[in-house]
C-alpha cells in the first residue's frame, strides 16, 4: 500500500507522487502518515515536511504554514511557501 501525495504552493506542484509515509509539524503537534490512515485535516506551522517515496528516497521540504488533508490514502499539502 502507499500514499498518493501532492504538496503545492500558489505557484507550483513542488512534489507528486507515490509514497509509503509523511511527517509534518501542525499546530497540534507532530504527525505521521502511513497508508490506512484516519481521516484527518491540519493546519501546519513553519517547519519541514519530509516525503518517504515508496523507492525509499526521502525529501524533506522547508514550508510556512498551509494545511494537511489526508482521506483515503491520499493526501494533500497545501503551503503559503516552500524550499527544499
Amino acid at each position: 500500500m502507499s500514499l498518493r501525495v501532492e504538496l503545492v504552493s500558489p505557484t507550483e506542484r513542488v512534489w507528486s507522487g507515490e509514497a509509503s509515509f509523511i511527517s509534518a509539524r501542525t499546530v497540534e503537534g507532530d504527525l505521521g502518515v502511513l497508508p490506512g490512515h484516519a481521516p484527518i485535516f491540519g493546519v501546519l506551522v513553519d517547519g519541514v515536511v519530509s516525503i518517504k517515496g515508496v523507492d525509499g528516497s526521502a525529501t524533506d521540504f522547508n514550508v510556512s504554514g498551509g494545511f494537511l488533508s489526508v482521506s483515503n490514502d491520499r493526501v494533500s499539502i497545501l503551503t503559503e511557501t516552500v524550499a527544499k
